[in-house]
């Protein structure tokens, strides 16, 4: 449902607040690009966009979840992204006028912001700092993609659990006395669709971490990590 009721310099501006790619911007400049700004609200289970279609804006999310996923040939779910707060996709079409390679659907009641593809192009003339961001950006996205896909086949399975607890941690914990307490994003299906392994695989191993004293599953949505540097030695992290 279309925000039309909505602030043009109170939701926008907050909304631009949380993305990176615009940080280098005055608040003059915030309030110039808000005026282009537009609104969606998505309901858990709603899809943005599908596999194929070919989205004609940059999409931010203001507040809620989306995970960006494909089915396998066999049917399996294959997550490739979970994006949060202040992240932005949809940039196949306006940059190479390429179909969406994967199927966004919203986690959580979510809210975005987008920018049409001409309006868009407007601000990266204008603002060129801003393509820039959004290079390096998506660069790091696809270094994060490729250590993916490159885990599956060369790290075992307790090296890549750990692996996304960690970066579930970095993104979604909070530190409390006991350690960071993760918010998952997803639920335990969905850390194994992200791994591509089996629902009842992710249940086996996150129960042995939580014997080892490494973690403790506080509920279905949150869990409990309790000892990161052991958990970095197991991921193969550096520190």
């Amino acid at each position: 449902m279309n925000c039309n009721c909505c602030s043009v310099h109170s939701s926008d501006q907050i909304c631009m607040h949380k993305v990176p790619i615009f940080s280098s911007l005055s608040p003059e400049e915030m309030s110039h690009i808000s005026s282009i700004i537009k609104h969606k609200n998505y309901q858990k289970g709603e899809l943005l966009f599908s596999e194929g279609d070919s989205p004609r804006s940059l999409i931010i999310i203001n507040e809620g979840s989306v995970k960006a996923f494909k089915v396998t040939p066999e049917g399996r779910e294959q997550i490739l992204h979970i994006f949060s707060e202040g992240d932005f996709f949809g940039e196949q079409n306006l940059f190479g006028s390429q179909k969406s390679p994967y199927t966004a659907e919203a986690l959580a009641p979510t809210g975005i912001c987008s920018f049409a593809k001409e309006d868009f192009y407007q601000i990266l003339h204008a603002h060129p700092g801003i393509a820039i961001k959004i290079i390096e950006t998506l660069g790091e996205r696809i270094a994060r993609m490729e250590d993916t896909m490159q885990s599956i086949g060369v790290r075992n399975l307790d090296s890549r659990i750990s692996g996304l607890l960690l970066d579930f941690a970095d993104k979604y914990g909070k530190v409390v006395p006991e350690g960071i307490l993760i918010q998952l994003p997803v639920s335990r299906e969905g850390m194994a669709n992200y791994l591509g392994i089996a629902r009842e695989t992710i249940s086996r191993k996150l129960g042995q971490l939580e014997a080892e004293g490494l973690i403790h599953s506080v509920n279905n949505k949150n869990i409990l990590l309790k000892n990161r540097e052991a958990m970095n030695t197991l991921a193969g992290k550096d520190c």
